[in-house]
């Protein structure tokens, strides 16, 4: 008995012999096959995690990220949204917790998507009204998109204004929302 019997195709044609049949249904069974294995693969395609972006340097791979303080700006301006600056480094112990706890929260990874236009800096601008008291690390400043630095939205600390760590992550979130409301209140 044919192989292709044995899986259910029964299918006889009249003016074939049986050798010919045999021909039919694999030439027929191979386009199905091929057919199968690609929507599984497109499928398994779809389900693999987008590639991180090279700009969110572990921030937050969902989050679309400008390249420039001054695309950030032009982003800001045209979108009406604030522009959220974080100064980090690499090698930095500090920036790498608070970088973690950053990604990890949903809430801070939902409104920075959606609310704010994104950059992070690893080095310094030449603007020096992003390091009103300093230039240390971590360091969060938010630019309204009238392009004015907010300074009266603040960490923490008073001897570093802007620093956050990650047990900060609260007091962040309450800023962000701070940030999007003078948006409503000011502008």
């Amino acid at each position: 008995m044919p192989w292709f019997t044995k899986l259910g195709f029964v299918f006889q044609f009249p003016c074939c012999t049986e050798k010919d049949q045999i021909m039919l249904h694999s030439t027929l069974a191979l386009p199905l096959l091929l057919i199968a294995v690609s929507s599984n693969l497109a499928m398994a395609i779809k389900k693999e995690k987008r590639a991180p972006q090279t700009l969110s340097r572990g921030w937050g791979d969902e989050i679309t990220w400008v390249q420039t303080y001054e695309e950030g700006l032009y982003q800001a301006k045209k979108s009406n949204k604030p522009l959220m600056v974080i100064h980090h480094l690499e090698d930095c112990q500090y920036c790498q917790a608070l970088k973690k706890a950053f990604a990890e929260n949903e809430e801070v990874q939902e409104m920075a998507q959606n609310n704010f236009v994104m950059l992070n800096l690893m080095h310094e601008t030449t603007d020096k009204n992003l390091s009103p008291d300093g230039q240390y690390v971590p360091r969060i400043m938010f630019i309204d998109p009238s392009l004015t630095v907010r300074a009266d939205i603040t960490g923490r600390y008073s001897n570093r204004l802007y620093a956050y760590e990650p047990q900060d992550i609260p007091f962040l979130i309450q800023n962000m929302k701070k940030a999007l409301r003078l948006i409503q209140t000011e502008l």
